[in-house]
């Protein structure tokens, strides 16, 4: 494993777990503490859902998804010696990919854009209860990948016998 690549697990690690507790926060009492403002909370989740586009973190989502992408490829290029870190790198990017990024596009943005698009108070009740599920399985995907990484990591560290 290149120095490149270990610095990449390093990042990819550190960005997941970031990326886990944003999700984490919204899982554990944002989206409660919105639930229980009721028709402000929906007026709230908008003005989250159009501020977020324009901020750091889009570039941080993106990024981090990019590489966990490039993690990946570079597990399966170096898959011929079919390491243990190999193996772990590739798991965990694909979790992230698709856990993480996959869950949003297919799952959370539609909700979002359903959301801002319908302001009737049956919508405000959809969402909460189909947004939040998705939110914990990227809450658990980020985390999951970070540790993935990590492990992936201290493996290539760890003394062969």
């Amino acid at each position: 494993m290149t120095i490149a690549t270990e610095v990449m697990l390093a990042i990819a690690a550190l960005s997941c777990a970031t990326m886990g507790g944003i999700y984490f926060a919204f899982s554990a009492f944002i989206m409660r503490a919105l639930a229980d403002a009721s028709d402000a909370g929906a007026v709230a989740m908008r003005s989250v859902n159009l501020v977020i586009l324009r901020s750091a973190f889009m570039p941080f989502f993106f990024g981090s998804t990019l590489l966990a992408a490039i993690l990946v490829v570079i597990g399966i290029a170096d898959f011929n010696r079919a390491s243990t870190s190999d193996w772990t790198m590739i798991m965990a990017g694909t979790v992230y990919v698709l856990g993480m990024f996959g869950t949003t596009v297919i799952g959370n943005v539609p909700l979002n854009d359903q959301l801002a698009n319908d302001r009737r108070r049956t919508t405000w009740t959809d969402y909460l209860e189909r947004w939040t599920p998705l939110n914990h399985l990227r809450t658990g995907a980020s985390f999951l990948a970070s540790v993935g990484f990590l492990a992936a990591l201290l493996h290539a560290h760890a003394p062969t016998g």
